[in-house]
Order: C-alpha cells, then sequence, then structure tokens
C-alpha cells in the first residue's frame, strides 16, 4: 500500500507562485495594509475570482504563506544528503543549509523578514530557530555546560534564538555581506566561545 503524497496540480502551483511573487513585489513598495486583492491579483495577472479560489484574504495568504516557508525550511533541514556535504564537515550542518536556502531565495525572505508588518513569517521562523536551539542543548554535552555555567535552559533558548533570527535579518537588511558558510562559521565560533568554561 503506498502512501504517497499527492501531486499538486502544476496550475495551482504556478498561480500560488505567480500571487507569491506579486505579493513580495508590493511588498517592496508599500506597507502590507495598503495591499487590496484587486491590486495582487492585477499584479499577479490574475482575476480576483483565482485568487478566492486559493486565499480567503491578504492575511490568509501570508499565514499559508509562511507555513510553506517552515515547510521548505524543515525540510532542507532534515535531508540526509545536505547533512553530509563537505563543505560543512567543520560547521553547524544545519545552520549552513538554512543560511543556503536563505540566500538562494534571498528577494523573498529580505522582504518578509525584514517588514515589519509581516510578523505571522518571523514568528513562524523564529519557532523554527528555537527548535533548533532547543535541539542543540537538549544533549548530554549541552546539558552539563548549562549546569557547569549555572545557566538556565529557557534564558539560553530565549537569547540563542534571538540571536540567529536578529542575526539573519540583519543579514539580509545588508544584502548578505558574507556567504552562508562564513556566517555558519561565525556563529559555530561564538557558540564555541561561549561554552568554555
Amino acid at each position: 500500500m503506498s502512501h504517497a503524497t499527492p501531486r499538486t496540480d502544476p496550475r495551482i502551483v504556478r498561480t500560488r507562485r505567480m500571487l507569491r511573487d506579486a505579493l513580495v513585489e508590493l511588498l517592496e513598495e508599500m506597507d502590507v495594509e495598503k495591499i487590496s486583492v484587486n491590486r495582487l491579483a492585477e499584479r499577479a495577472t490574475i482575476n480576483r475570482v483565482t485568487f478566492y479560489l486559493h486565499y480567503r484574504d491578504i492575511p490568509d495568504m501570508m499565514e499559508k504563506m509562511a507555513d510553506e516557508m517552515i515547510e521548505d525550511l524543515r525540510g532542507i533541514l532534515q535531508s540526509p544528503a545536505l547533512r553530509q556535504s563537505p563543505v560543512q564537515a567543520e560547521g553547524w550542518p544545519l545552520m549552513v543549509n538554512l543560511l543556503e536556502h536563505i540566500a538562494d531565495n534571498f528577494r523573498f525572505y529580505k522582504v518578509i523578514l525584514t517588514t515589519r508588518r509581516t510578523t505571522v513569517f518571523t514568528e513562524q521562523f523564529l519557532k523554527l530557530l528555537t527548535g533548533m536551539v532547543i535541539e542543540r542543548i537538549d544533549s548530554p554535552e549541552g546539558e552539563a555546560n548549562l549546569a557547569a555555567l549555572g545557566i538556565q535552559r529557557d534564558i539560553v533558548v530565549w537569547y540563542g534564538s534571538s540571536a540567529l533570527i536578529g542575526t539573519i535579518i540583519s543579514w539580509l537588511r545588508n544584502d548578505m555581506p558574507y556567504t552562508p558558510q562564513y556566517l555558519a562559521k561565525q556563529f559555530m565560533l561564538m557558540r564555541r566561545q561561549h561554552e568554555k568554561p
């Protein structure tokens, strides 16, 4: 018995891609509150009825886009092939993979993560980063380090995830002055520095 996921109709994928690209373009030009379904549909070169076949309204579209973003990022972070890349042997492979994906989709991530009024994306991304931090500290080695330093686990999680998202957003705002590999290595060096007793 096969449990393969059903393929989405390519026309649906294409329409959603057009709407996503149109939304990103409009967010580069104006605040999200000023974006109407008419304006978005016109920019995507579709009609309003087609928009409503996919989404209830713009907040619904953004929420679904944020869910898709997290699904894409989780897929990248869980890919066994990417975890084994020789370039990543020295650093934090999950972070390298994440940053490479963000760099490959720079325009999208810059707009959705650096625009103040698109918090749904930032909140979802922060949850993902929090999970990464928890995964790193919930090891016997991580717990021993926290105990030796007298640092509370929840404070480390708050600090670590906030520092990661803040740095990634600044990296995007500054048009990625460092490669994903270099930035991931910097994260690793800072982490090692903090772990020294």
